[in-house]
């Protein structure tokens, strides 16, 4: 009997101890999925990746790990390797529904909206009424989608929050799609509650700053981050969000651009050395050098990166553009081809828009007074192709065609400000239309006496000066150059209005202006043009013009001579 009791004392000990150590196995499992959670906040995602793979060699059934681990990868845009995490992790025992959430995602990317439904439904089928978690889940899923769709993720979080809205990752998560979605407010008010709930969440508090940082409230959104750096000055988030607030400060104050550029850029190597250098992230630091224009040290981290990952194709779009900017025409050449041309990529309107200029500088004469003709039109093709994808991409062409115009190439700069020239939504459309005729009237002014003229290159100018004077009515230069392109054109009649027109804008300006030597020579050319115009046809107006020119210079001599042939 005593050694029965022994025998069932034994055996309660022992399963008091398996549960225990059952307990055990669950906490610690637990507490490495929130290690792999914390590096990924932390933007640590290399360190993230080895946790979830050891918790899914360790305990292959944890579903939740693989749906993390797919998660992580979609966030580096693997999406081979996301797949097949979540694919596998449907076959866990534990929380395999999750990985739906993932697949759903992915569906979202590809815009298949009914197939991610559909899956969204399959992994939220079977939640209690308390759960929540598998909400939060499927609202980012909206949220992280190449398509983001915050009002979807929104409705989603609302229904987490009937029965949870104390929870910290439901009002982060409020805060995330309120942001997307343009409900600033809203989204203050949820950082702030996300923040109270768990004073650890850091993302939250530092998402505030982003806040101020969207409102150009810079020193606010500087302080916000202060303070996150108080509480831990190794949160490395907020470090990148400090480096793209200064790069805020530098557009926007471009008289001290170069010191905030050099904040930005200290505050993005902190960054970086509390994350993981890996490829990715190289990458994204990448991303920031072309932001702030340091395309040497974008050449060097390409350079790096190839040494790490000779297949990836993003690596040769950073050693294009960098190549580009730092005149190494050929490695430019041959890095934005080798990304365009390889399968699967996404080209965007930038790499087709340096991969046309690129063609064009190559062919370009030592003393840039001269351009290759075939390989400004092959050069010229590519650079169309840029303007189709991205009409805006023309704002990029103002200042080469502003070189080539200096360098008295006007037909080549007439063919780069065209573009500009036809696009009324960029911001350099004035200009753009200024050069676009200036290039084509300057092309036509030096040809000698047996060349004829080409027509309508002097007809897009004078189009160009109209479009100028419409948009800036006291720009007087224009009526000046579309009486001198109407001259060219032998449109008498037209030039007429057209000096008449300037000298009537320039006098009503008073005294002072019409004595200044730039004004008066250009109103004696006016008189005396308008006069020759009429010496065969009407003779007293011809006179009269010059005697105008007399008035302003009596030692006129062109006037002088002529008013004796009319006479």
């Amino acid at each position: 009997m005593i050694k029965n009791k022994l025998i069932i004392m034994k055996m309660n000990k022992l399963s008091i101890f398996s549960v225990a150590l059952l307990a055990s196995a669950f906490a610690s499992q637990a507490q490495d999925i929130n290690q792999a959670k914390k590096a990924i906040d932390a933007e640590q995602f290399e360190s993230a990746k080895s946790i979830l793979k050891s918790i899914i060699k360790t305990k292959p059934s944890n579903g939740a790990a693989y749906y993390t681990l797919g998660n992580v990868y979609l966030i580096q845009a693997i999406e081979d390797s996301a797949k097949i995490y979540f694919q596998n992790g449907l076959n866990a025992s534990e929380e395999a529904k999750l990985n739906y959430i993932g697949l759903g995602q992915m569906d979202l990317d590809i815009n298949d909206v009914t197939g991610a439904q559909a899956k969204f439904a399959l992994a939220t089928k079977d939640m209690r009424k308390k759960d929540f978690q598998e909400y939060v889940y499927v609202a980012r899923a909206y949220m992280n989608a190449k398509r983001p769709d915050y009002k979807s993720a929104i409705a989603i979080l609302s229904r987490a929050a009937i029965n949870n809205s104390q929870d910290a990752q439901v009002q982060l998560a409020l805060g995330d799609a309120y942001y997307g979605d343009g409900k600033q407010n809203e989204a203050y008010v949820a950082y702030r509650n996300a923040f109270q709930a768990d004073n650890t969440l850091l993302r939250a508090k530092m998402q505030l700053g982003v806040l101020l940082k969207g409102a150009k409230s810079y020193d606010e959104a500087l302080k916000a981050y202060n303070e996150v750096i108080a509480i831990n000055p190794n949160y490395g988030p907020v470090y990148r969000e400090l480096a793209e607030t200064y790069y805020k400060i530098a557009r926007n104050k471009p008289s001290q651009a170069a010191a905030n550029y050099k904040t930005a850029m200290g505050y993005y190597d902190k960054y970086m050395s509390l994350t993981d250098y890996s490829i990715h992230s190289r990458m994204r630091r990448a991303d920031f050098l072309i932001l702030v224009e340091d395309y040497v040290a974008l050449e060097a981290e390409a350079n790096k990166m190839i040494e790490l990952d000779k297949v990836n194709p993003r690596i040769y779009r950073y050693l294009g553009y960098a190549a580009y900017k730092n005149g190494n025409v050929d490695v430019a050449i041959t890095s934005l081809e080798s990304f365009i041309n390889a399968p699967g990529n996404k080209a965007i309107a930038l790499d087709y828009l340096y991969l046309g200029l690129t063609k064009i500088k190559k062919g370009t004469s030592a003393d840039g007074l001269s351009i290759d003709p075939s390989a400004f039109s092959a050069g010229l093709v590519d650079v169309k192709k840029a303007i189709e994808m991205e009409p805006l991409a023309v704002q990029d062409l103002s200042e080469v065609g502003k070189q080539l115009f200096t360098q008295k190439l006007y037909n080549e700069a007439a063919a780069i400000f065209e573009f500009g020239a036809n696009t009324k939504e960029s911001t350099s459309f004035l200009d753009d239309n200024v050069y676009y005729g200036l290039a084509n009237y300057y092309a036509n002014i030096n040809k000698g006496k047996d060349v004829k003229v080409d027509v309508v290159a002097l007809q897009k100018a004078d189009a160009a000066f109209e479009k100028v004077l419409v948009a800036s009515p006291t720009y007087l230069e224009a009526y000046l150059y579309r009486a001198r392109t109407n001259r060219l054109l032998e449109k008498d009649d037209v030039m007429v209005k057209n000096y008449e027109d300037y000298v009537a804008k320039v006098t009503e300006l008073g005294a002072e202006e019409l004595a200044k030597p730039a004004v008066k020579a250009k109103v004696i050319e006016s008189y005396n043009n308008m006069a020759a115009s009429f010496a065969n046809t009407d003779k007293a107006k011809a006179i009269e013009y010059f005697k105008k020119t007399l008035a302003i210079d009596p030692a006129n001599n062109y006037a002088t001579e002529s008013i004796k042939i009319l006479k």
